[in-house]
C-alpha cells in the first residue's frame, strides 16, 4: 500500500493490538488518528513520532456519545485506512455478565464497529479506494469449542461472530468498489485483555501483538478477507465458510424430512 497522503484511524490504540497497529502505520508514513479513552496513554504514543504523526482523540466507543464524535470524523475525514480494535475486558458467564457490562460490550464490539464502517464507506466509496480492518478473534469460528477454565462466554464471542459476518457481507457488497475489507481473527494474544479479567496465562504460549499486526498487514496484500495469523492451513478457513455456504445452499420451500 502507498502511504503517500494515507490517514488511518485506530480505535483502542492505547495498548495491545491497536497501539501495535499506530505505531506501524505511524513508522510506514500515516497520519494515525488514534483513539481510545486514557488520554494520556495516547499522548505518550504521539511523543513517540514527530509532531502530528499520531493524533490523539479521547473518546469512549461504549457511550453514543462517543460514537457519533468518530462517526463524524470518518465521515469527514479521508480515511484510507479504518481499523476497528477497540474491545472490553467482559469475557464471563452468559448468566453472570451484568446487563450494564453487556450493554458496553455490545456498544463498543457490535455497534461501534458496525456505525463506523458505515459512516467511512461512502467516502471510500466515492474515492475508489480504503480499507476497514475488524478486529474479532478465532472464538467467532468456535461458540462451540468446550469452555475449559473460562466459566462462560457467550456474549463476548457473539460479539465476534457479528464482526466476522458482517466484515465476509460487506466485502461481497464492496468488491468492485476499490474498497476492500479484512476481518481479523487472532487466538491468545499477549496484551492487556485477559491481565484486566484476572486470567494469568502467561504460561501459555501467546502470540505478540506485534505479530498480530504483520499477519494483518501480510493480508491486505494477498487480498485475505479472513486474517488469522495462528492458521497455518488456510483451506481450513476456506473449508469452514464454504460449509456455510452449502448449508445456506441446502434450504427448499419444503418441510424437511426429519421434521414430518
Amino acid at each position: 500500500m502507498s502511504t503517500a497522503h494515507s490517514l488511518a484511524l485506530v480505535t483502542g490504540a492505547t495498548s495491545g493490538i491497536g497501539q501495535a497497529y499506530a505505531r506501524r502505520l505511524a513508522a510506514q508514513g500515516y497520519t494515525v488518528i488514534a483513539v481510545g479513552r486514557r488520554l494520556e496513554r495516547l499522548q505518550a504514543l504521539a511523543a513517540e513520532f514527530p509532531a502530528g504523526q499520531i493524533k490523539p482523540v479521547e473518546a469512549d466507543l461504549s457511550t453514543p456519545e462517543g460514537i457519533n464524535r468518530l462517526s463524524e470524523i470518518c465521515r469527514e475525514q479521508p480515511l484510507t485506512l479504518l481499523i476497528n480494535n477497540a474491545g472490553v475486558s467482559h469475557y464471563m458467564g452468559f448468566t453472570a455478565l451484568s446487563a450494564e457490562k453487556a450493554h458496553e460490550l455490545l456498544q463498543v464490539k457490535v455497534m461501534a464497529p458496525t456505525l463506523l464502517a458505515h459512516a467511512a464507506a461512502p467516502g471510500m466509496v466515492e474515492r475508489k479506494m480504503g480499507t476497514i480492518i475488524n478486529v474479532a478473534g478465532m472464538l467467532a469460528f468456535g461458540a462451540t469449542a468446550p469452555l475449559g477454565q473460562a466459566a462462560g462466554r457467550a456474549t463476548y464471542v457473539a460479539s465476534l461472530s457479528h464482526l466476522l459476518s458482517l466484515s465476509l457481507a460487506l466485502s461481497e457488497e464492496l468488491k468492485s468498489t476499490g474498497v476492500d475489507v479484512q476481518v481479523l481473527c487472532p487466538g491468545i494474544v499477549a496484551t492487556e485483555f485477559h491481565e484486566r479479567q484476572g486470567m494469568d496465562l502467561s504460561a501459555l504460549p501467546r502470540m505478540s501483538a506485534e505479530e498480530v499486526v504483520t499477519a494483518s498487514l501480510r493480508a491486505l496484500e494477498t487480498k485475505e478477507v479472513v486474517c488469522a495469523p495462528g492458521v497455518e492451513h488456510d483451506d481450513l478457513l476456506r473449508e469452514a465458510l464454504a460449509a456455510n455456504l452449502r448449508a445456506f445452499g441446502g434450504q427448499s420451500p419444503t418441510l424437511a424430512t426429519r421434521y414430518q
